[in-house]
């Protein structure tokens, strides 16, 4: 006969208010994500003109290599924040992955031209985009998880395409705010210093972010293992 866990039982389910607020916190960290990709797929351009040599034909190639890398290392990402999350939590994993995230974006804003550093500005931007990716694979794999822990049995597949929701608005976002900037400020001024901004703008989502998430609460699930 099986008996009843009373860990299991001393625990209740989230409340709706906890819920909301872990929907919010996963769907945010996937916008985070995806804006970076939105921003850097639409500026590859004029990343290529400041960061690689001018009179190189394959300086938008090198930058598309950028691009690659952070999808190349995600795997490994995922080996290392899964188990992460499984010993000290989601809440804790998931403030990690999105500070990381955003920190890396909102450096590669702040990069030196190629003009002033040389070879260091391709080699500091790949660096960059490597960090962005590892704590990615953590980022998609750790919310889904935290969503499918939290959410009630009949309401798990609709909690969990919020995720994606997360997705698309920041992948949407990113290239909307590359585009009304290219189209407001025009070439010279992107080529200039136009093309920072999207990347600084990922530093206060990053806070907004981190903030959602330190008001999350660790999953039933993670609490009862604990215990």
């Amino acid at each position: 006969m099986a008996s009843a866990n009373p860990s299991s039982a001393a625990i209740p389910p989230p409340s709706d208010a906890v819920l909301r607020r872990a929907i919010g916190a996963s769907a945010i960290g996937n916008a985070v994500e995806w804006f970076d990709y939105g921003i850097y797929a639409y500026g590859t351009v004029y990343i290529a003109n400041a960061l690689f040599p001018e009179n190189s034909t394959n300086a938008v190639l090198f930058t598309l290599i950028g691009f690659a890398l952070s999808f190349l290392i995600r795997p490994l990402g995922g080996i290392f924040w899964g188990p992460l999350g499984d010993r000290i939590g989601r809440k804790r994993v998931l403030a990690m992955t999105i500070i990381l995230m955003a920190s890396a974006t909102f450096l590669v804003g702040l990069l030196p031209t190629y003009a002033s550093i040389g070879i260091a500005a391709p080699i500091l931007l790949y660096i960059l985009r490597i960090i962005q990716g590892f704590s990615t694979g953590g980022e998609y794999g750790g919310a889904a998880t935290l969503m499918a822990e939290d959410a009630p049995d009949p309401r798990r597949g609709l909690f969990r395409r919020f995720l994606q929701v997360g997705t698309l608005a920041g992948f949407n976002g990113g290239a909307l705010l590359m585009l009304g900037l290219i189209t407001t400020l025009g070439d010279d001024t992107m080529n200039s210093w136009g093309w920072r901004v999207p990347f600084l703008v990922a530093g206060p989502l990053g806070l907004v972010g981190m903030y959602l998430r330190s008001k999350m609460e660790d999953t039933p699930v993670f609490r009862e293992l604990e215990q």
